[in-house]
C-alpha cells in the first residue's frame, strides 16, 4: 500500500483526490495547509509520494516543496491550475518530480503517481551501513545498535545518516546545518546541538564519554566507533 499525503486547500478537489486514490487502494492523509503538510513530513511516520497544490492559503507552495526538501526526499508531485512555463520550470528546479495542471481525472493522476514511484524505485538501494555494533540501513530508514532497533525521529535519522556515510570524516558544524536544515553555515541556532543531545541520548552515550558520535571542538563533529 502506497502512503500518499494530499495537500489541497480546495475541500471539493481533496475530497475527491482522496475518494480516487483511496479507490485505488492507496493510504492517503489529506491535509488543507502548508504548516499542516510540514508537520506531517516531519515527524515519524514515512509518506512514499506527497501531491502537492500550489495555492496554498497560508504559504506559496513552491516554498512550501524548498522546504519539504529541506526535511526528506519524498517524491512529490504539483497538481495545481497553474499552467504558465516559467511557473513549472521554477517549481521543477525547485524540486518537484512531476507536474500535473489542473483539472485532470484520476485516471491522469492515478498514472502520474503510477510512473513517479517507479523512477523513484529504480534507484538501487545502498548496503546498510555498520560502524561497530551500529547499523544504519538508509532505504529503510532503519538504525540499529547491538541488534536494537533506534526509534529515531526523522531529522535524528538523517543527522546518523549523514554522518554514518562519512565515517571517521570530521563534519562541520556548517555542512549539517546547509545539508540537513537548509541554514547559513554560520546560523548559531541550538537546532543541531539540540538534535545531537537526542541522538547522543539514543546512542546510550554521552558527549563526555562518546562511543560513537564525537564532537571535534571548534571543527565539527564524527560518527566512528571507539575500539
Amino acid at each position: 500500500m502506497v502512503s500518499v499525503l494530499l495537500v489541497e486547500d480546495d475541500p471539493v478537489v481533496r475530497s475527491a483526490v482522496t475518494r480516487a486514490l483511496t479507490g485505488l487502494g492507496h493510504a492517503v492523509l489529506p491535509v488543507g495547509t502548508a504548516l499542516e503538510a510540514l508537520r506531517e513530513i516531519a515527524g515519524v511516520t514515512p509518506f512514499d509520494l506527497v501531491v502537492l497544490d500550489l495555492g496554498l492559503p497560508d504559504m506559496d507552495g513552491a516554498d512550501a516543496l524548498r522546504m519539504m526538501r529541506g526535511l526528506c526526499d519524498v517524491p512529490v508531485i504539483v497538481a495545481t491550475a497553474r499552467d504558465e512555463e516559467a511557473e513549472i520550470v521554477r517549481v521543477l528546479n525547485a524540486g518537484a518530480d512531476d507536474y500535473l495542471v489542473k483539472p485532470f481525472s484520476s485516471e491522469h493522476l492515478a498514472a502520474r503517481l503510477s510512473a513517479v514511484l517507479r523512477r523513484a524505485r529504480k534507484e538501487e538501494a545502498p548496503e546498510p551501513l555498520r560502524i561497530g555494533q551500529l547499523t544504519v540501513d538508509l532505504d529503510r530508514r532503519e538504525a540499529r545498535l547491538a541488534g536494537r532497533e533506534l526509534n529515531l525521529t526523522r531529522k535524528e535519522f538523517d543527522l546518523l545518516a549523514y554522518l554514518a556515510a562519512r565515517e571517521g570524516k570530521v563534519v562541520p558544524r556548517g555542512e549539517l546545518l546547509a545539508n540537513l536544515w537548509n541554514l547559513p553555515g554560520r546560523h548559531d541556532d541550538q537546532t543541531l546541538d539540540v538534535h545531537l543531545s537526542w541522538l547522543r541520548r539514543k546512542l546510550g552515550e554521552r558527549a563526555a564519554q562518546p562511543r560513537y558520535l564525537h564532537t571535534v571542538r571548534g571543527v565539527g563533529f564524527k560518527l566512528t566507533a571507539v575500539e
